[in-house]
C-alpha cells in the first residue's frame, strides 16, 4: 500500500495567534500510539490548552487533547498525555536558548499529516498585553473594511 501524499490538516490553534505574537516556527514529528493516530485521522484533536517545554534535552508537548479512539479497547490512550516531539539537536538547542529569555513560551500552532506522518507546527511565542490584542483586532477590522470598500468600488457601487 502506498503512503498518502500531500498535507491533511487536522487542527489549528487560532487562539494562539490572538493571545501571542509568534516570533519563530518549527515543524516537529510527534511520538504517538496506534489509537492516537487513528483518532487524529478521524480529526479528533484540540490544541487550545497545549504548550511545549524542553526537558532533559527533549521537547515535550503537554496539554494537547487527542480524544480516545471510539473503537479502541483497553489499548486506548490517555487523551491529555505528554507527547515527545521529534526535532534535530540544533533546533532543540536554539529553542532552549530562546525560551530561557524572559517571556517566551512554545505553543503548538497546527497539527497535520504530511506524507502520512503526523506533524505539529510549534511556535516561539511572547504573550500579548490586552492593548496589543485590541490593536490587532482594530487593524484586522480596518483591513476588512478597506477590502469591502475596494470590492464595492470595483462593482460600481460607490
Amino acid at each position: 500500500m502506498s503512503r498518502a501524499q500531500g498535507t491533511k490538516h487536522i487542527a489549528s490553534n487560532r487562539k494562539a495567534y490572538h493571545d501571542y505574537s509568534i516570533e519563530d516556527t518549527w515543524e516537529a514529528g510527534i511520538v504517538l500510539t496506534g489509537t492516537e493516530v487513528k483518532a487524529l485521522r478521524a480529526g479528533r484533536a484540540s490544541l487550545v490548552d497545549g504548550f511545549a517545554e524542553v526537558e532533559g534535552g527533549e521537547v515535550w508537548m503537554i496539554g494537547v487533547h487527542i480524544a480516545e479512539y471510539s473503537q479502541g479497547t483497553w489499548t486506548n490512550h490517555t487523551p491529555r498525555r505528554r507527547r515527545k516531539l521529534l526535532l534535530h539537536r540544533s533546533e532543540i538547542d536554539r529553542i532552549e536558548r530562546k525560551i530561557s529569555e524572559k517571556g517566551f513560551t512554545l505553543v503548538p500552532l497546527s497539527l497535520y499529516f504530511k506524507d502520512g506522518r503526523a506533524k505539529v507546527e510549534i511556535g516561539l511565542a511572547r504573550g500579548k498585553r490586552q492593548y496589543d490584542k485590541r490593536q490587532t483586532l482594530a487593524e484586522k477590522d480596518a483591513r476588512r473594511d478597506m477590502e469591502r470598500a475596494i470590492g464595492r468600488r470595483a462593482k460600481g457601487r460607490v
